[in-house]
């Protein structure tokens, strides 16, 4: 069973989240692409992004691991790249939204 993860967001974000997500999910397609590649300047930049936004989006998380991402692509690091976007993609699993 799929433990759930329960995240609140502000309900005047609520028309945006479907398209958030859905981005996020793309991210993870071009990561993957991007760690096959060893393209760590694509990795490195859509960590940054998500290191800036999560948090204002309501999704703490996401800032977490976009910093994890970004110094991971910095240091040249596949192991943890790859262990970040497995966490993304189990995040993206797991929430429950709940608007506020």
């Amino acid at each position: 069973m799929i433990k759930t993860i329960q995240v609140s967001i502000d309900k005047d974000l609520e028309d945006l989240i479907p398209g958030f997500l859905e981005n996020r999910k793309k991210d993870i397609e071009t990561m993957k692409l991007a760690l096959v590649e060893e393209d760590f300047q694509q990795v490195r930049m859509i960590g940054h992004r998500m290191k800036g936004f999560g948090s204002g989006y309501g999704f703490d998380f996401i800032t977490e691991l976009g910093k994890q991402l970004e110094e991971a692509a910095k240091e040249e690091d596949t192991n943890s790249i790859a262990e970040a976007i497995t966490n993304l993609v189990n995040y993206l699993d797991q929430i429950k939204i709940c608007f506020e």
